[in-house]
């Protein structure tokens, strides 16, 4: 299955089991969320995750 990134624009594969809501990180650094909206990929970036390094 194909996808486009969103922020860089190169098209890659996705593996044929992607679900909606699955996280993949693409070659360009960006971490993107699966969005499956009438048996279409859509690819949105992940927001509001975060990491604290325990602070």
């Amino acid at each position: 299955m194909k996808a486009t990134c969103p922020i860089c624009k190169i098209t890659f594969e996705l593996p044929d089991d992607v679900v909606d809501g699955e996280i993949v990180e693409h070659d360009c650094g960006v971490t993107l969320e699966v969005k499956l909206v009438n048996g279409e990929v859509v690819l949105k970036p992940l927001e509001g995750v975060y990491e604290d390094w325990g602070e």
